[in-house]
Formats: C-alpha cells, sequence, structure tokens
C-alpha cells in the first residue's frame, strides 16, 4: 500500500480519510472520529499527532446527516495514497443518491492505488454499487440484510458480527461496533495503549471482537447465552426460507446437539421449535397488518403452503387466517426485525 506525506511534518501512524454519503449516520461517523481523537493525542487534547483524519468531498459542500445535522468537509478530494484508510460513510438508502459521480471516481481511484477502503453503516451499499466488493466478504447490519440482498443480489451478506476485515477491504454494521473497529484499527497502528484510552474515556468496558454477534432484535434480548442469541438472529434472517438446524449449528460453531441442548436450557425448547414460533409470530403480524393474500403470508414466514399455515395458526391460536385476520386489531410487530422485513 503507497502512501505519501504531503508535508514536512512527521507523518502520524494513523491517517484516515471519510467520504460522508448523503443523509449519512452522524453516529457512525462521530464514533469513528471520536475514536481516532482520544488515540491521537495526551489527555483531551484532541492534537492529531498520532492519528490524523480528514473529511473530504468533491464539492467542499456541507453535507446534510440523517437526523439534519450538516458537517463541512475540510477539504476536497486529496491524492488517496495519503491514507491508510479511506471510510465511507453511509446512512439513509432511500432517499437519492448516496453519493455523486465525482466521489465514486474517487473511491476506484482509491482502490486501484491500493489504499484500503472501509464501510460503515451502509457504506457497504456504496462500495458494492462500485463494484468495489465483488468477491469480498461484507458485513452488514442485521437491519440491512434484506435491503443488501434485494439490492445486489448474489451470496447474503454477513449480519450476525460486527465487522469483517477481508484484506483491503473492511465493512462494519454500524452503530456502536463503529467503536469496536476503529480501536482495533488504532491497536494495529499505534498500539494497545492509545486504543485501550480511546475507550476507557467513552466509557466502554473493552473492545468487542469483529466475529462478536451484533444485538439480535427484541425476540432474543433476553437470552444470555451469546450463541443462542446469533442462532436466533440468523434464523430471523431466514423466516421465508427456513435454514436446516444443522446449517445454524454449523456457523455458530457448535453441533446440532450442543445447539438443542443450548436452546433447552435458554428457551425450554428446541431449536426447530423457536423459529416456527418465530415464522408463526410473523405470520400472524403479516395478516393483522397487511391486505395479502394467506398463500403469500405462508410464503413470506416460511410455510409449505397456505394449509400448512392454517394449521398453524389454528393450532398456536385457535382460529382460521381468516378468523384470526377479522377479529385482530392492528399491532406491532413482534420486534423491530418483523416490521423491517415486511415492505
Amino acid at each position: 500500500m503507497r502512501n505519501r506525506p504531503t508535508d514536512a511534518s512527521p507523518r502520524p501512524r494513523l491517517e484516515v480519510g471519510f467520504v460522508l454519503a448523503n443523509h449519512f449516520t452522524l453516529t457512525a461517523f462521530a464514533n469513528f472520529v471520536d475514536t481516532l481523537r482520544l488515540a491521537a493525542d495526551e489527555g483531551d487534547r484532541s492534537r492529531q499527532i498520532l492519528c490524523r483524519w480528514t473529511t473530504m468531498s468533491a464539492t467542499g459542500a456541507p453535507v446534510s446527516a440523517s437526523c439534519g445535522v450538516a458537517v463541512t468537509p475540510q477539504s476536497r478530494f486529496v491524492d488517496p495514497r495519503r491514507f491508510h484508510y479511506i471510510v465511507v460513510v453511509g446512512g439513509l438508502l432511500h432517499a437519492g443518491p448516496q453519493i455523486d459521480a465525482a466521489t465514486g471516481a474517487y473511491l476506484a481511484r482509491a482502490a486501484e492505488a491500493g489504499v484500503a477502503l472501509v464501510g460503515v453503516c451502509t457504506g457497504s451499499f456504496v462500495l458494492a454499487r462500485l463494484g468495489l466488493l465483488t468477491g469480498r466478504k461484507i458485513c452488514v447490519s442485521w437491519f440491512h440484510r434484506q435491503d443488501f440482498v434485494d439490492a445486489f443480489g448474489g451470496p447474503a451478506p454477513i449480519a450476525d458480527r460486527l465487522y469483517v476485515i477481508d484484506g483491503d477491504r473492511i465493512t462494519c454494521s454500524g452503530g456502536a461496533g463503529v467503536v469496536d473497529l476503529a480501536a482495533a484499527l488504532v491497536e494495529r497502528h499505534v498500539g494497545a495503549r492509545a486504543a485501550r484510552k480511546s475507550l476507557d474515556v467513552l466509557l466502554l468496558d473493552g473492545p468487542r471482537a469483529a466475529d462478536a454477534a451484533q444485538p439480535t432484535p427484541a425476540f432474543a434480548q433476553d437470552v444470555s447465552d451469546v450463541r443462542v442469541r446469533r442462532a436466533i438472529l440468523l434464523m430471523e434472517q431466514t423466516l421465508a426460507h427456513p435454514a436446516p438446524v444443522a446449517e445454524i449449528a454449523r456457523k455458530v460453531g457448535l453441533s446440532e446437539r450442543q445447539l438443542d441442548r443450548l436452546f433447552r436450557a435458554e428457551l425450554g425448547e428446541s431449536p426447530a421449535q423457536t423459529h416456527r414460533r418465530m415464522r408463526g409470530d410473523y405470520g400472524r403480524w403479516l395478516l393483522v397488518n397487511t391486505d395479502r393474500s394467506v398463500f403469500e403470508i405462508a410464503t413470506m414466514a416460511g410455510f409449505v403452503d397456505g394449509a400448512h399455515f392454517a394449521r398453524e395458526m389454528r393450532r398456536r391460536h385457535g382460529a382460521s387466517p381468516t378468523a384470526l385476520r377479522a377479529g385482530g386489531a392492528r399491532a406491532p410487530a413482534p420486534d423491530a426485525a418483523a416490521g423491517r422485513l415486511f415492505r
């Protein structure tokens, strides 16, 4: 990776360029920058000594975050070889183009120069649209997993961990996980003490590993075992096409028997029973809150056909889908994921 200092001053050990997408997530940007800031100097003096960061854009005009706060870039685009990493901070997906053509061309030039590119929050969508993640492992938030599949198809992205480093491409689910990624990069380039200082000042207990589980939907919030929570998250991501229990067990690093034992200890039922319950809850929510046909709902909730779905509704709720729809008041989704899955 080629990097050239731009002046005679000592080069920081870690230099990061930021590209902010339109309607970017302010938390993701602030988390990354503050982790660098606290590691860069003694105390809270914030001098860019050990770390340096530059926010750039094609025009230098302010960029609005999803919350409405505008950030003015520090400069227009500079030679990408100056940086160890260029971080693309994404945000809202359905509020117009995330970047302009000039920004896309700059990121492509950075990739050609061998500079490591980082997509945080929906920054992974920006890089994927530019063809800069082809053949790479990609990490997104569980909340945006289906959006990514809908946009790009192909192999589903990883949505059960905080971030993924695949050579000179890094993708991060966003939110608080950005602190963990930034701290890992600080530790790599500046040292463990600097990374620890950032986390201490931010009042965080310690760094989470890249493969730490993303916080799961409400369905799993009371589950203490991280492997069960991750398995539930994987189940939530496969409601329409239920994955075999053996496959879920393999993805969380357990045998099928071990996973079954953990589920029974945590939830009092097998993994298959939990998955069926989740699909049933989602199907009932669709019945009450949408006008989709029973057949379509059955398919969306992973049942073989409408008759199979109807039997499940009678078994669990003592009524047919038609009766449940007629008698059910509009209700909130059983968890955040169900509301997100229905468009």
